[in-house]
C-alpha cells in the first residue's frame, strides 16, 4: 500500500518526506519523547534516518505498520509522528508523539481521530489500542479527548529501553465514532 493523505480540520497527515529528517532529529531530542516513547534513547541522526528511510517504507509495504507526518500545511514541517502497528487479527494499536513546540493544541486529538477514522473505514480495523507507560499523562489526556476508554493496567505490558514497564490500556471503537463496524459486537452483560 502506498502511504495515504489524510485531511483534519486543521491538519494534514502524509508521507514522511526526506527533507523531515531533521525536523524528526531535532524533535526526538526532547527528553520527554525519549522517555515514554520507544524510539531509541540516545536519538541519532542515523535513527531519525533509520526510521524515515527504512521502518516507513518497509510498513507501508509490508501492510503492517503505518506511519504518518502531521502538518499544518502541504510542505510545512512535521509538528508530530503519527502511526499504526498490527498487534492482532482485525485490531491496530496506535502510537504518536508531537514537538514540544506543538503540544496543548489539541493537534494529537485531532491526528488520532482522524488516522482511527481512516482505520475503521480503510483497513476494516475493528478496535484500536492505545497503550502508554503508566503515568505518561500526556499521552492519556490525547486519548482520552479522542474518546478512548481506558480499560486498566497491563503488568509488565510494554517493552521500553530493555525493560517491561506497566502500562494502561484503553481501546476506541467504530461505534465510539459512530462508524459501522465490519464485525458484530457483543458487549458483556453487567
Amino acid at each position: 500500500m502506498e502511504p495515504v493523505t489524510l485531511i483534519t480540520e486543521r491538519l494534514l497527515l502524509d508521507a514522511f518526506l526526506p527533507e523531515d529528517l531533521e525536523g524528526v532529529y531535532a524533535s526526538c531530542q526532547d527528553p520527554e519523547i525519549q522517555r515514554w516513547t520507544t524510539i531509541p534513547s540516545p536519538y541519532g541522526r542515523q535513527d531519525a534516518d533509520h526510521f524515515l528511510n527504512r521502518m516507513v517504507p518497509d510498513g507501508w509495504r509490508s501492510g503492517t505498520e503505518y506511519h504518518l507526518a502531521v502538518r499544518l500545511r502541504p510542505g510545512g514541517p512535521a509538528l508530530a509522528a503519527i502511526g499504526l502497528h498490527h498487534p492482532r487479527s482485525g485490531g491496530w494499536e496506535v502510537g504518536f508523539w508531537a514537538d514540544k513546540a506543538h503540544r496543548g493544541r489539541g493537534y494529537m486529538t485531532e491526528a488520532v481521530l482522524g488516522l482511527a477514522r481512516w482505520a475503521f473505514t480503510d483497513l476494516g480495523c475493528t478496535r484500536l489500542e492505545w497503550r502508554a507507560e503508566v503515568g505518561n499523562a500526556g499521552s492519556r489526556a490525547v486519548a482520552e479527548k479522542a474518546g478512548f476508554t481506558v480499560e486498566g493496567v497491563l503488568r509488565a505490558g510494554l517493552l521500553n529501553q530493555g525493560t517491561l514497564r506497566d502500562c494502561w490500556v484503553g481501546a476506541l471503537l467504530p461505534s465510539d465514532l459512530e462508524l459501522p463496524a465490519p464485525l458484530p459486537y457483543l458487549p458483556a452483560r453487567g
